[in-house]
Parts: structure tokens; C-alpha cells; sequence
């Protein structure tokens, strides 16, 4: 049952499509490197589009009919979005779920510091990283700082080409003998990952005598260009990312090498698809949420009450207050949860079972099970939903494949699926193929992008 690689059988007019929907999506990547930046840029997709804050409508208390769209989101941090259906919504939805956290560095509460007349940022890696992947090369910051006055300050810094980049430092081959020796996993130490972002001395001025000029520099920058005080670090959310724009990869330009496409390649897609579907049966849901990285929680995270509250009150909206139709209403569901999958890399071949393995350019996978050695921790989907799917993908000439997580002893991966299957609906994960995944930059094929894309808007439309 191999796959045949889909860019055989492209026309020139779906290879032109293909492409438009790939410039999109590298641009997305672009302006979306932390969860906040991606909400934001997603609600703003979406109002152009004509949704509404759904907290709006509650305030008004405005019933909703067939065709209404409307967003809910939570801390800037998760969004879901919805397209009212013909039928009840007791009777179920299609979602789309993926999630807009990506491993990265972020600057630790009390972080700036001096030591041999350099300044860093104190950092506390989140998500699984090999750590030594994020030395010696060229990194941003980008977040939020909340000050005392009430203000917020939004900083990006080392985006721009006429702007700074902050590197971590790597110890030079000549000395790294002993270094050299050491496993993979503690060849770079996580406390070792700070963020190196200054060198220059502040000017004494008159009697004045600083004892950290290089830090008294940095924060006379920082309060000169954005009004911040060291003190303002106790409320920020600040991440360390890798500089740099999506591009194209490959001499064929086939690819995209891009940090954070775990799992924005999804996010962004099933945005695209959502946005351009306008009317259903049943009602059409994307959701894309913070915290999967890290295991799912807090109030950003799928296993917060979040989603479930916002169906609750779209149920009020439409047929009035229940908490048994909200019940029904996640029950009754089908989901796609948008992750992605590890793709087969013929350097690392002893990782993967190639018979059930995904590879780049053979469309969109679908995971029956994730988890790690005797499918711990997932959801299992069962076969009659997946024949569903098949049918659906089929009928729309949507390129699929089936995969696993490697070796069965190798190891394993999990998602939000297992979450959502909690409340009995049909669930699967339904992503693509990505080398070098949890990398600074990974590495995606534009046909999967252009399936999953197509994929996700046939699930919308005609899941049944």
C-alpha cells in the first residue's frame, strides 16, 4: 500500500495553487513565532473575513443562526473559531485542533546579569530541544512585558535586517577535547543557555561609579527604546527564537525550512481551510491552542475548560442555556487533531519502520495511534471513523498516508487528541511530515502543506 509521491501528478494549474497557498503560509510563519503573535495574526485573518468576538455577542445577547461566524480566545494565547452549520449543534462539529507552541528558550524572571564584561539574559528552555542545536546561531526576541503603570510593550527584536541578533555562545573545537567526550544530551547544559546580548560598557559620567556598566548599558536600551526597568522582567513573557524568515529549500524550491512548523504547518492550514469554507451542514471549528509542548496545561492548554465553556456558550446563544446539548455537542464531534509526524530521513533510517512511516511529499498523515512503546498515552482511533475519512479524502482527490512514531522501542510522541477523545467524540491525528522536528529549523515539503491544506477544508465541508 505505498504512496505514491504527489508531485507526479500535479497539473500546472494545482502546482500554481500549490505554491500561492505555500507564500501564504511561509508569511504566516513569518509573523507568527510565539503563540501570542499567532492569535493575533489569526484574528485579524478572521475579522477580515467577518467573524465576530464572540464575547461581543454575549454582551449584546445577539442569538446566532446558520452561517454566523464567530472567535472566542483567552489570554491572547488560545483561539477557537467557528462557523455556525445548518444543522444543531448538539448534533456535533468538525474541528480542526492543532497547537501554536514550539520549543524555544524562554528568558527566565530575574535574567540579566554581567560576567567578564559581557551581559546575557538568564534563559529556561521550554519544550523537548537538544539543546546543543541552539548554540552559535543567530537568535530573536520576541514578547510581552507587562508594567506597573497598566501598559503593555510588545518587543521584536532581531527580525528586521538593520536590526541586532543575540547568539548563545558554543565553546571553540581548539578547547572542547573533554567537551567532545560527553553524551549528546549534556554536551550543552541547559543553565549553559543563556542568551548572549551585550559587551559594550555604559559611560561613566562624572563621580558615578557603576560596578556592571555592560548590564547598565543593556537597561538604559531597554527603558531608552521601550520604557522597561529591570523590575518590569519580574512580568514578562519573553522567548528566545531563531532569527530569520521562512525560505524555500532545495534547489527545486520543493520545501520550506522554517523554525516553529511544529506545529504551524497544521495551525496555519487549518486557519486557511476554516476561513475559506462558507457554509456546512455541520458546524465547522479550528481551534488552535498554547501549552502542548509542554504537556497541555494551564489555562491556555487543551486540558483546560476552555473550549468546553466556549461551546457552552454557543449553545446559550442558539437554543439557550443546557449543559446536556454542550455534552452532546462534544460527543457528537468529529476532529482532526492537526499535528504533525515524524518524517522518514534516509540518514537516520534505524529510527523508523519504513512500511509505516511518513515521508515528505506523500500528502497528508494520518496517525491511528501516537504515544511511546505500547502506544502509552494515546488516543487509539477507531476503524470505522478512519473509513470515514478515507472516503472523504478520496472523494476529494486529497493525497494521505498512514504513519507511526518510528520503532516501536525507538520511542514516540503525543498530542492533544487523547484530550478531546475524553469527551467520546471521534478523534484522529492528522498532520505532516516534518525532518529535523523540534530543530531551530525543520523542514516540511510543499505538497504536504498543499494536501493538508485541501484535506482539512474537505473535512469541514463533508464529514458527515
Amino acid at each position: 500500500m505505498e504512496r505514491e509521491n504527489m508531485w507526479k501528478q500535479y497539473s500546472p494549474e494545482q502546482l500554481a495553487e500549490l505554491e500561492e497557498v505555500s507564500s501564504r503560509y511561509k508569511e504566516c510563519l513569518n509573523l507568527g513565532k510565539t503563540e501570542r503573535e499567532c492569535v493575533a495574526l489569526a484574528i485579524s485573518m478572521a475579522e477580515a473575513k467577518g467573524y465576530k468576538n464572540l464575547k461581543d455577542c454575549i454582551a449584546g445577547r445577539e442569538e446566532l443562526h446558520p452561517g454566523d461566524k464567530v472567535y472566542a480566545e483567552r489570554m491572547g494565547k488560545i483561539l477557537a473559531l467557528f462557523m455556525l452549520g445548518d444543522r444543531p449543534l448538539e448534533e456535533g462539529m468538525n474541528i480542526l485542533g492543532a497547537h501554536i507552541d514550539s520549543p524555544r528558550l524562554d528568558v527566565k524572571q530575574n535574567p540579566l546579569y554581567e560576567d567578564a564584561d559581557m551581559a546575557y539574559l538568564d534563559t529556561h528552555y521550554y519544550g523537548g530541544i537538544k539543546n546543543y542545536q541552539w548554540t552559535a546561531i543567530p537568535l530573536a526576541l520576541h514578547g510581552t512585558v507587562s508594567k506597573k503603570d497598566g501598559t503593555v510593550q510588545t518587543i521584536v527584536i532581531g527580525e528586521k535586517d538593520d536590526e541586532p541578533v543575540l547568539v548563545v555562545s558554543d565553546l571553540l573545537v581548539h578547547l572542547a577535547g573533554e567537551q567532545m567526550d560527553k553524551k549528546a544530551s549534556v554536551v550543552i547544559e541547559g543553565e549553559n543557555l543563556d542568551v548572549l546580548v551585550g559587551a559594550r560598557p555604559m559611560a561613566e559620567s562624572g563621580d558615578q561609579k557603576e560596578k556592571e556598566l555592560v548590564k547598565a548599558e543593556i537597561l538604559r536600551y531597554l527603558n531608552e527604546n521601550y520604557g522597561i526597568e529591570e523590575e518590569d522582567f519580574l512580568s514578562a513573557e519573553l522567548e528566545i527564537v531563531p532569527a530569520g524568515k521562512a525560505r524555500d529549500c532545495g534547489l527545486d524550491r520543493s520545501m520550506i525550512l522554517s523554525y516553529g512548523q511544529d506545529d504551524r504547518i497544521c495551525a496555519f492550514t487549518s486557519l486557511f481551510a476554516l476561513l475559506e469554507t462558507e457554509k456546512t451542514s455541520r458546524t465547522a471549528c479550528c481551534i488552535l491552542v498554547d501549552k502542548e509542548e509542554i504537556g497541555s496545561v494551564g489555562a491556555t492548554g487543551m486540558q483546560s475548560r476552555f473550549f468546553e465553556n466556549t461551546v457552552a456558550e454557543l449553545v446559550a446563544l442558539t437554543v439557550g442555556e443546557s449543559a446536556l446539548k454542550t455534552r452532546r455537542a462534544l460527543e457528537n464531534s468529529y476532529m482532526l487533531s492537526s499535528d504533525v509526524s515524524a518524517g522518514f530521513d534516509p540518514l537516520y533510517a534505524n529510527a523508523f519502520e519504513k512500511k509505516n512511516t511518513a515521508y515528505l511529499g506523500r500528502g497528508l498523515c494520518l496517525n491511528k495511534y501516537s504515544g511511546s512503546r505500547g502506544k502509552n498515552g494515546s488516543n487509539d482511533a477507531n476503524a470505522e471513523y478512519i473509513t470515514k475519512l478515507r472516503k472523504v479524502f478520496d472523494d476529494n482527490h486529497v493525497g494521505f498516508q498512514t504513519a507511526e512514531w518510528g520503532k516501536v522501542d525507538v520511542g514516540g510522541a503525543g498530542t492533544i487528541a487523547y484530550i478531546m477523545a475524553g469527551y467520546g467524540m471521534n478523534v484522529i491525528d492528522s498532520g505532516m511530515a516534518l525532518l529535523s522536528m523540534h530543530a531551530p529549523w525543520e523542514t516540511s515539503s510543499k505538497a504536504d502543506v498543499y494536501e493538508g491544506y485541501k484535506g482539512y477544508k474537505a473535512f469541514l465541508r463533508e464529514m458527515e
